[in-house]
């Protein structure tokens, strides 16, 4: 459903989201980082971190499950962006950091805690994991898209079934796209 979403989308979303400013949270979770990290962007979307992580001088891997949209994400960030869906990762301790802005919301509640095992074996050891959800509880459609909604308490409940993961820090921001400061 959601696949299907952003094949039909991928240009709209793409401009909406190309030049949403980043940098604050960039920046959060690059100083967690090593020097020269290599970075998974799951679910990149438009690519515009993927890009931003390779101008900062960092190894990048980016995937997205909607073809239309890897293919413009790889257009504008110059990599060759993998179509791949969260369940179907098997890379084994490659990534220095992992981040997952808005994608993991895609995933059904009832399969997070698998997928978040497939991204702890995708992590060198004292990896980084970045994973964004829409504040609130339980699982909904809206537009086309499925989403997984979490508060702190559900995340907290979550991390608790992937013992490989250790919260570091929650917190919660407004979106930057606009016309959409109340969602958190």
């Amino acid at each position: 459903m959601s696949i299907d979403y952003y094949n039909a989308n991928a240009r709209t979303f793409f401009d909406e989201t190309i030049q949403v400013d980043m940098a604050p949270l960039h920046a959060r979770f690059l100083a967690l980082l090593p020097a020269e990290s290599h970075i998974l962007d799951a679910g990149c979307g438009s690519g515009r971190d993927a890009r931003a992580f390779l101008a900062g001088g960092y190894a990048v891997t980016a995937f997205d499950a909607s073809p239309t949209l890897a293919a413009l994400a790889a257009e504008h960030c110059g990599l060759s962006v993998q179509v791949r869906r969260f369940q179907e990762i098997d890379w084994q301790g490659e990534f220095d950091g992992i981040w997952a802005c808005a994608s993991l919301l895609h995933v059904p509640l009832g399969e997070l805690p698998e997928v978040l095992e497939r991204l702890a074996m995708a992590l060198k050891p004292h990896g980084t994991l970045y994973a964004s959800f829409k504040s609130g509880q339980g699982e909904r459609e809206h537009g086309g898209r499925r989403f997984t909604d979490l508060d702190e308490a559900g995340l907290a409940a979550l991390l608790a079934t992937t013992p490989a993961f250790t919260e570091l820090e929650t917190w919660t921001t407004a979106d930057q796209r606009p016309g959409r400061a109340d969602e958190r």
